[in-house]
């Protein structure tokens, strides 16, 4: 470990001016964001007020914070979004490394590099990647700790003053998340970060496995001791033996199966004391013949008390998961008037463009879920479920399902080349199952829309708490779910994914028809869509493209595809384009841009475009600091590195 310290720094306490809610649960307070969502409900949600609709166009940047690490080379995609406390920012960044800065400067106070694992002869291994998405913060009034989930499966304990490893925490500040996990020769990792209530830190892992493996990890969460590291509970996604929802894997196939963790953020409701997690699929993503079963508790929401781990409730949004729908975002904390009562809600957006809200204390959906039936696979050897859990309320947030409506029609002869290409596919309901990319029918696997990329992502939603109304992201972006049979003696799956992902639209274009992003509102009291906005305007493969100039065609209301965060303040909701910085969907048709626009939050209407120097790459958070509010967004492009920019109003 070594931790690089910049000059000493006198920060002063901030001075607020301002009223928030009076709970911790809803929404950051004390002009402090001391949990990545701002809050353990993840509202993305601010009291601030500072920044309004009158002034937000004078936004300013106050300082860019270059995205400091030990690698060789600089990162260009930090997805994390700091924490402030006391006027210093927490962060992680390259080389799963964590960085301590002046809130109000955007000096450098300490950067802190973890040691390589060391293999059971003692030898070192290689150095930890990636930048992270945040960290976590615990304090007794005397302590203070920075708990960092590092890119191979350990969870570290900082003092938050020094970025020096806590010596009394697990084995000299490191505790080893795989230990009694892992079967021989498997590996986990982890990508999101921890999260801390009573005095308990909860890690989540999974597993790094290839695309045909029967046998894997299963991501079970772990709850450990904040003083001392030590385990103090595990729950098993895959419930062991005669444990509840075993059943549901049918053959015993909870033996081997793996994955159902949770790779995104987890979230907590700190006065009951209730854990949330949004599960993943099963291994595979595509194919669940070796798994037959609703495969409990893959794809579902499950609370969990963060003190002993015991399960309180679960509902399961995704039976027997064939179409890789991970629940891909934190759910979001937050109270509702309901059939005339205040209800502590939560709300579980997905891939698949649905909501799903329920009484987080006991579970109750607020609104009727109905087991609708679902189209069977015909692909041999594969277990479909009959039925889905379908919500009656809200209406869903994204397209959904494929059919030629859905096709890119600019011109009548690109609409017929979109219709040519997708007709090589099978098209559907949104639970179409995968088919075999040789089917005797002539297709070549089966068009899903939303895809894994689609619908919400883990940016998740924003709320505001005062209005219950929710901020929810989202993509509009198909895949080709294909299956081709596996070569006898090969191991793994009878079938895999095979084929190109993304199917290819007419001259380069996208297939399916704009808007590509957008922004929905959704009142969660009545459960209606309030507004819904396309997220800004065209990519820019697309407003460039030849054969789009001159049809007189609305650039500018097409939407990004880059993956938003959303930040919610008293007077305003902010939202990037996204960064579209690496591959995939996030830079799909030269997705993402600079601009940082405020929205008023009860009719979309665009307040102010910010132009910033790079991509949105991270969701933004706020603060208040010396008496002056502060927007932070981590931002990059391909040809500049990434780092974070504060703004603030002129001095």
């Amino acid at each position: 470990m070594t931790t690089r310290r910049g000059p000493a720094l006198a920060l002063v306490c901030a001075g607020l001016a301002w009223a928030g809610p009076v709970s911790a649960q809803y929404g950051a307070v004390d002009g402090e964001w001391r949990v990545y969502g701002g809050d353990g409900g993840h509202t993305q949600y601010t009291g601030l007020d500072q920044i309004d609709a009158q002034n937000v166009g004078d936004l300013e940047v106050a300082w860019r914070w270059k995205a400091e690490n030990s690698s060789d080379r600089p990162i260009y995609n930090l997805e994390s979004t700091p924490i402030m406390i006391g006027g210093v920012l927490y962060t992680t960044t390259g080389a799963s490394e964590v960085a301590a800065i002046d809130a109000a400067t955007g000096e450098t106070i300490w950067i802190f590099t973890p040691e390589p694992r060391t293999d059971a002869g003692g030898e070192p291994g290689p150095a930890p990647s990636g930048s992270g998405r945040g960290v976590a913060y615990w304090t007794d009034g005397e302590q203070e700790r920075i708990f960092h989930n590092i890119s191979d499966a350990r969870l570290v304990a900082l003092d938050a003053k020094t970025g020096v490893p806590v010596a009394d925490f697990g084995e000299n500040g490191y505790v080893d998340l795989a230990r009694d996990l892992v079967k021989p020769g498997a590996r986990v990792r982890c990508i999101s970060t921890p999260i801390v209530s009573h005095d308990v830190v909860v890690s989540q892992v999974i597993p790094v496995g290839g695309p045909n493996a029967i046998e894997s990890t299963p991501g079970h969460i772990q709850g450990y001791d904040v003083r001392t590291g030590k385990r103090v509970w595990i729950f098993h996604v895959i419930p062991q033996g005669d444990e509840f929802g075993a059943d549901t894997w049918l053959d015993n196939s909870w033996e081997y199966s793996g994955h159902a963790g949770v790779w995104t953020q987890l979230t907590v409701d700190e006065e009951l004391g209730y854990l949330y997690l949004p599960t993943e699929t099963g291994s595979n993503d595509w194919y669940g013949g070796h798994r037959p079963g609703d495969n409990l508790f893959a794809e579902s929401i499950v609370c969990l008390d963060i003190r002993t781990g015991e399960r309180i409730w679960h509902y399961q949004l995704v039976h027997h998961g064939i179409w890789d729908f991970d629940n891909p975002a934190p759910p979001t904390l937050l109270d509702v008037t309901h059939d005339g009562r205040r209800i502590k809600a939560v709300a579980v957006v997905t891939k698949q463009g649905y909501t799903y809200v329920f009484d987080r204390v006991d579970g109750t959906p607020l609104w009727p879920i109905i087991e609708m039936p679902m189209p069977p696979s015909d692909v041999p050897g594969e277990w479909t479920s009959p039925t889905q859990p379908i919500p009656s309320r809200p209406a869903p947030f994204d397209r959904q399902g494929f059919t030629v409506d859905d096709l890119i029609d600019f011109t009548p002869e690109i609409r017929a080349e979109a219709m040519e290409i997708a007709a090589q596919f099978r098209m559907g309901s949104l639970f179409t199952p995968p088919s075999r990319i040789d089917d005797p029918d002539g297709t070549k696997g089966t068009l899903v829309l939303p895809g894994w990329g689609g619908g919400a992502s883990w940016p998740g939603a924003g709320v505001d708490v005062e209005s219950g109304i929710l901020f929810i992201p989202s993509l509009t972006v198909p895949i080709v779910a294909a299956l081709e049979k596996s070569e006898p003696g090969a191991g793994g799956t009878d079938y895999f994914r095979s084929g190109e992902i993304y199917p290819a639209g007419p001259r380069g274009l996208p297939l399916v028809k704009p808007p590509w992003g957008r922004i929905t509102a959704i009142d969660l009291n009545t459960g209606d869509h309030l507004w819904m906005k396309p997220l800004g305007g065209a990519p820019r493969e697309v407003r460039e493209h030849p054969d789009l100039q001159g049809l007189g065609l609305d650039f500018s209301s097409m939407g990004q595809n880059g993956r938003p965060g959303a930040l919610v303040t008293k007077t305003l909701l902010f939202m990037g384009e996204g960064g579209g910085v690496r591959g995939g969907v996030a830079s799909r048709y030269g997705a993402g841009g600079p601009t940082f626009r405020a929205y008023e939050k009860r009719t979309g209407e665009v307040v102010a475009e910010i132009i910033l120097p790079a991509n949105p790459t991270g969701s933004p958070m706020s603060y208040m600091l010396n008496g002056r509010q502060y927007i932070v967004v981590a931002a990059a492009t391909l040809n500049s590195p990434a780092e974070f920019i504060a703004l603030v109003l002129p001095d």
